[in-house]
């Protein structure tokens, strides 16, 4: 899929300050609940997405291979201070994918070679979708900004029907007919709305 790369950088950032507000809305009795995600608690959602944005400047700027990086970002990342931790790693994912030349470059992913635009773009959507998981965790509100829902639902639609493949992802529902693009976007990826 083509991506304009100032319309992706700007949904990535968009994506991570969605992420951000909900992470930074989170009580401190609410770590341990339950998300979408099963088996996963509040704090096991967002230890994940923060081990993703840390895999980022390594393979984006750096150039590195999974296998360079090994172990690194396994375990918990988010240390005493979660927010932080987010916080931190979140800033270095955007720096690192807008720095000049950064989305022509190439990564080395679990899966092979992948052009960075097409990294970036699927860390947004994963950004996006667990915006709405930690929201319906934490009762945040559920309704997630249009522009992101679009992008999400165009990046996945080509592939949402492997993903369940992996393991990583419950596989597609049907969603309610005539219902929103953000339904759409949860029923392609296993999820209720």
């Amino acid at each position: 899929m083509e991506h304009d790369v100032a319309t992706l950088l700007s949904r990535h950032s968009e994506a991570l300050a969605l992420f951000t507000e909900r992470v930074h809305a989170v009580r401190a009795d609410q770590w341990d609940e339950p998300t979408p995600c099963t088996d996963w608690s509040v704090r096991d959602l967002v230890n994940h997405l923060t081990a993703e944005q840390l895999w980022v400047p390594d393979l984006v700027t750096d150039g590195s291979t999974i296998a360079d990086i090994g172990d690194a970002y396994e375990g918990d990342v988010l240390g005493a201070r979660p927010r932080s931790a987010w916080d931190a790693a979140a800033r270095g994912a955007r720096k690192a994918f807008g720095k000049p030349g950064a989305l022509e470059r190439t990564v080395w992913l679990s899966y092979g070679e992948t052009p960075a635009v097409a990294y970036c773009a699927q860390m947004t959507t994963d950004a996006v979708v667990h915006a709405w998981d930690l929201s319906r965790a934490i009762g945040a509100p559920e309704r997630l900004p249009a522009a992101l829902v679009n992008f999400a639902l165009e990046e996945v639609t080509p592939y949402a029907s492997e993903l369940s493949k992996s393991g990583l992802f419950a596989p597609p529902i049907e969603p309610p007919p005539g219902d929103s693009h953000q339904t759409r976007l949860l029923a392609l990826l296993g999820r209720r709305a």
